[in-house]
């Protein structure tokens, strides 16, 4: 955990100790700190968690880099991510790791790690299938992809379609919600965008607010930038028209985009989002856009166009979630087995 951070792998670590003990068992969450700049100071951390030994529990169940690195003779890994910017982000130029042999020790070191601690686990599953793909490739491990199930379904019920597109969640760089506000200067006047969500940094902030009064939008954009009350959240996306969420290739569906098709809200991302790619399905439950504003601004016009066949492609959004059969009782089951 980075202090002071909460997203969505915080929620899905809370919730499912909290349905562990709801089919009987007694369960704890182990949040670990972990620093990631600078690069340097990574493998001390790494080592602090291979060094734990947790034997007074009967089954240890992993999340996250470096977490799973704990010793326990029962350790099965949910996986949500790696430390990517070893792998993946690594090929693709963002990662914090420094070029030259210090940066590849680091590399080698973290992938050596990473192979012994799946090695020794008794079953791996990941979060969604990029992340399935990625571990295969990068480290030539099996897995079996399990979903995260909807932590509050009851508050995602619909409602009436407002005038706005909803972007929620956490406000990062890697969220990029900065495309969203480029993309409003060249769509229609008659779009509206709330974005909604605590900012990582004050810098994070910032950028946004320095985009809306740059491009003038400050009548047809919202920002509400701040840790939302779970009700407010719900609300913004209840009475969306439609909902954005496009995150470079990140691994999961995504909260936002899982919680959007429950309330039956068409949905918008971007070809490189990664996981949300597995709910949002070009012309059947919403717009699949290049990570550009003008075709980003394309999507966000079609709301509006058709409002009719917008309400269609959430209704379809919500039928394919549900087609997964995801719930919490049946994931308990799956992890303990």
């Amino acid at each position: 955990m980075a202090p002071f951070v909460w997203g969505g792998a915080e929620e899905l670590a809370e919730n499912l100790r909290k349905n562990l003990i709801l089919a009987g068992h007694d369960s704890e969450v182990l949040r670990i700190p972990f620093q990631w700049e600078p690069a340097s100071v990574i493998p001390s951390q790494m080592m602090m968690v291979r060094a734990l030994e947790i034997f007074n529990v009967d089954k240890v169940i992993a999340l996250k880099f470096p977490a799973f690195y704990i010793r326990h003779p029962d350790k099965t890994l949910w996986l949500l991510h790696q430390y990517r910017q070893a792998y993946d982000l690594f090929d693709a130029g963002q990662t914090n790791l420094p070029r030259g042999p210090e940066g590849d020790d680091i590399r080698s070191l973290i992938r050596n790690a990473d192979n012994e601690a799946f090695t020794e686990s008794r079953r791996i599953f990941t979060n969604s299938e990029v992340t399935r793909r990625r571990l295969d490739h990068y480290n030539g491990f099996e897995a079996t992809v399990l979903l995260p199930p909807i932590n509050d379904p009851e508050l995602f019920p619909g409602g009436p379609t407002g005038d706005y597109i909803f972007a929620g969640g956490r406000i990062n760089g890697m969220k990029r919600q900065h495309l969203l506000l480029d993309a409003m200067a060249h769509a229609s006047m008659n779009v509206r965008l709330i974005i909604a969500g605590p900012p990582d940094t004050p810098a994070d902030a910032a950028q946004l607010q320095a985009a809306v009064d740059r491009l003038d939008l400050a009548d047809r954009v919202r920002l509400d930038m701040r840790f939302l009350p779970r009700e407010t959240y719900a609300e913004y996306l209840n009475h969306a028209a439609a909902v954005a969420y496009l995150p470079f290739d990140e691994d999961s569906l995504g909260y936002v985009a899982m919680e959007a098709a429950t309330s039956a809200k068409a949905l918008i991302t971007t070809t490189d989002s990664g996981g949300i790619l597995g709910l949002v399905k070009a012309r059947e439950t919403g717009w699949i856009a290049e990570p550009d504003a003008k075709s980003l601004a394309e999507a966000m016009n079609a709301v509006y166009i058709d409002k009719v066949h917008t309400r269609s492609l959430g209704k379809q959004a919500r039928e394919l979630w549900n087609s997964f059969g995801i719930t919490w009782p049946k994931t308990v089951e799956t992890l303990l087995t």
